[in-house]
């Protein structure tokens, strides 16, 4: 089941499977970023429940970060900021799951488009199939200068 993290000790779920992907974020680092995103940039963060036991306190098998932007090229886009999987978990469809539900979420809440900017490098390439298996398109480069 996907639930959409709503209080402090959601987040704190998350946080494992969030870190895996920003290791240069400790998890206080992570919960007081994603605490200035939500509040600023309307960011969402959904994760994986399972069902299979009591998961109050557990940490999230994967999670997702999102948010909803307007956009001159696109119109209203949901933007995927992060997608991982804690790496004892991977291989179980969790990441599909997620992918799957924030489609939905865009569609229900009237975007065009969903996006996201996705590292190229050799550790990415499982991700990269699922996007393409999930029908995304590779439609630019993205370039960056570090300040």
């Amino acid at each position: 089941m996907v639930r959409i993290a709503q209080t402090e000790a959601d987040l704190r779920r998350c946080l494992p499977a969030l870190v895996t992907l920003r290791p240069h974020l400790s998890p206080e680092e992570a919960l007081e970023q994603i605490l200035l995103l939500q509040k600023e940039d309307r960011y969402v963060v959904a994760f994986v429940d399972p069902d299979e036991y009591d998961s109050s306190e557990t940490a999230a098998p994967a999670a997702i970060g999102y948010r909803y932007m307007n956009l001159l090229f696109s119109g209203r886009t949901l933007y995927i900021d992060d997608l991982s999987t804690l790496p004892d978990q991977r291989g179980k469809g969790y990441a599909s799951q997620l992918v799957d539900f924030v489609i939905a979420e865009a569609k229900n809440a009237g975007c065009s488009a969903v996006t996201l900017d996705s590292g190229q490098n050799p550790q990415r390439y499982d991700a990269h199939r699922l996007y393409l298996n999930k029908r995304f398109n590779i439609v630019s480069h993205h370039f960056a200068l570090k300040l």
